[in-house]
């Protein structure tokens, strides 16, 4: 396990996906499935080749089923728990009220049986007060410069993100980022990947130039290589990877999209860091979310002897 890229990986395929009603109105990367279609199988199709694509990469992938059918936004479970290296475990208050059941106490027992968990950390109960921090799709974490960038939006608390880092000892870095309408883009991970040795942004969705030139000096002083991505690359989902451990090598989880939007010099500047793992998740992409959407790192140590308790991952 490298400090930025985790090892193991936790996937949630859904049985009832749909594109989310309750999320709509802020979700500009949002679409409406085509009529007709049989969505709902087609993310049950993609979550399976991802967890796939992952496992043929080295990465540990705990692949669970969702069968409920009112968490229609089950396959994104980033947004509701984190993990960290000192053994905690994040839990995290949502916007759509029928997100809130997504948290889900077999994935918790999962994680306890697997590896070494010593606190859960709950900051849900912020949803009755009307606060929301949705993880580390609102949070993107710099492991290695302890910065968590965050953009600012109705799903992102500025109270919480302080909390959180307070807690579990990193620095906030909040900032405006918004589409091309002009509203505020409703997950930082959307416009921002930060792995080991690179780093890409959606600089073109920040209007102040100060901070644009604030993050890219941030990056920078960690040893990084800074990637410019466009306002159409990010809504190609180009900004929405994820850095794994390989075993031997790192590995970047994207879509076929996104690798598509990528330019040859950026994916050159990629492959010098990491193996490139692409898979068709177009139908996920259809509720405003994409492959880093879909991967929960586990950034936990495995224990010596592992025996599952309770819930069974799928095959």
């Amino acid at each position: 396990m490298t400090v930025q890229a985790p090892r193991d990986v936790l996937l949630v395929r859904p049985h009832h996906f749909r594109p989310n009603p309750q999320t709509a109105a802020d979700n500009a990367f949002q679409t409406a499935a085509p009529a007709g279609s049989h969505v709902s199988r087609a993310a049950h199709d993609a979550t399976t080749r991802l967890a796939a694509g992952l496992r043929a990469a080295g990465v540990r992938v705990h692949l669970v089923d969702d069968v409920e059918a009112d968490r229609p936004d089950s396959v994104f479970p980033n947004n509701w728990i984190s993990t960290h290296h000192d053994g905690r475990v994040a839990l995290y208050p949502m916007y759509a009220r029928n997100r809130r059941r997504e948290r889900r106490a077999d994935v918790l027992d999962l994680l306890r049986a697997e590896y070494h968990v010593s606190e859960v950390v709950d900051f849900s109960p912020a949803e009755a007060e009307g606060r929301f921090l949705e993880g580390t799709g609102a949070m993107v974490l710099d492991h290695v410069g302890r910065t968590a960038y965050a953009a600012r939006s109705r799903r992102t608390d500025e109270q919480l993100l302080h909390r959180f880092c307070a807690a579990f000892g990193y620095e906030p870095f909040l900032f405006d980022a918004v589409d091309a309408g002009g509203r505020p883009i409703y997950h930082t991970n959307v416009m921002m990947s930060v792995g080991t040795e690179v780093a890409m942004v959606g600089f073109e969705t920040i209007p102040d130039p100060s901070v644009r030139r604030m993050i890219r000096r941030r990056l920078a002083s960690t040893g990084r290589r800074v990637l410019s991505l466009t306002r159409r690359q990010v809504a190609e989902f180009a900004g929405n990877t994820i850095e794994l451990d390989g075993g031997d090598h790192r590995v970047l989880a994207l879509s076929t999209r996104a690798l598509a939007g990528l330019t040859s010099e950026q994916r050159a500047a990629v492959e010098e860091s990491c193996a490139l793992v692409a898979v068709d998740v177009s139908a996920v992409e259809l509720a405003g979310g994409s492959v880093r959407c879909m991967v929960a790192g586990i950034h936990l140590d495995r224990r010596e002897a592992t025996s599952t308790a309770g819930l069974r991952p799928a095959a």
